[in-house]
């Protein structure tokens, strides 16, 4: 097995826009000329677009972008500008002399990381889609990723940053590869070594949300709102809807090896799975490999980050610990 990026994948576009001043952006997935999707949303509070259209007794069969952004529900407008974009190109199921694009998505809640006044819109997801013309994507605080945090059991006050991350293997000649962006309510920990890399940050320590379960468990409160992770699995493996349905949720394995709590009903946690149909390959071993590759595209997203908007990250911190030693 080999590790790859989606830019080993044909048939697949990655681009991602930011306004870094106001901490939020936005990320495209595109596919082009179509391809099979499954969804399957597991967190309380999620922010989606054109989810139900996903499900197997419905009659669409192919989708042509996933748009994962910041912004909380003001975000998912930023899919408008991808539907610009591929009807320009003419990319779409073309009806009644109409080329309609089909675009799927689902945003995170990055509102309180600045004054919350500049969301991912419209313009915003078109120039994703032109950056997805170079097919580039960078791990840490870019793209959907740019205003994502996590560690906020105790609020906004001790969570860390994260952003967004990617990872892919190949085995033989079936691919899969992990899109994500983490802005968990939950820490994040190394899924093989299960040590905290970032998350509820207080007294120069990451501490443990069992610990902390043990001071609050019994308050009527509600564990703090605004958070949610998003992310998209994507294959060349030939799949149907009902196959991509199961597959995203499966791959919801990859969040519970990696955050800590997670889809608590305080997250929108939500997981896309495209399908470009290339290679014949067992249902279970894109299972396997996409929950592999989603905790990896987590761990990704929060050593890439940096310590910004006042927020420490994983690097940040090891750099404290080694100049305390």
């Amino acid at each position: 097995m080999k590790e790859i990026t989606l830019s080993d994948m044909h048939g697949i576009q990655i681009g991602h826009a930011q306004d870094e001043e106001h901490a939020t952006g936005c990320t495209v997935i595109l596919c082009p000329e179509g391809a099979v999707a499954g969804v399957d949303v597991r967190g309380g509070g999620p922010a989606t677009r054109e989810t139900d259209l996903l499900n197997p007794k419905n009659m669409v069969q192919k989708i042509h972008a996933v748009m994962l952004s910041g912004g909380s529900a003001f975000g998912l407008d930023a899919a408008s500008g991808a539907m610009q974009y591929l009807e320009e190109k003419g990319y779409g199921f073309h009806l009644a002399n109409h080329c309609i694009p089909i675009v799927c998505g689902a945003s995170l809640f990055d509102l309180s990381v600045k004054d919350g006044s500049v969301r991912p819109d419209k313009e915003m997801g078109y120039k994703a889609c032109i950056a997805s013309e170079k097919n580039t994507f960078k791990n840490g605080c870019y793209g959907a990723g740019t205003g994502a945090s996590v560690g906020k059991l105790l609020g906004d006050t001790y969570a860390m940053k994260s952003g967004q991350g990617m990872y892919g293997i190949q085995s033989q000649d079936l691919q899969v590869c992990a899109v994500v962006a983490v802005n968990a309510c939950g820490n994040v920990r190394d899924v093989e070594s299960g040590e905290w890399l970032a998350g509820v940050y207080k007294d120069k320590k990451i501490v443990d949300p069992l610990q902390l379960f043990d001071q609050i468990s019994n308050s009527n409160a509600n564990l703090p709102q605004g958070n949610t992770t998003i992310g998209c699995i994507i294959t060349n493996a030939k799949l149907d809807k009902s196959q991509c349905n199961k597959i995203a949720s499966i791959a919801h394995n990859g969040y519970a090896q990696a955050i800590f709590p997670v889809h608590t009903m305080s997250d929108g946690d939500t997981i896309f799975v495209l399908s470009t149909n290339e290679v014949e390959a067992m249902s279970d071993a894109v299972g396997v490999l996409a929950t592999h590759a989603m905790g990896k595209a987590i761990n990704k997203a929060v050593l890439s980050s940096q310590e910004c908007y006042g927020l420490p990250s994983t690097n940040s911190i090891k750099g404290a610990i080694k100049d305390e030693k």
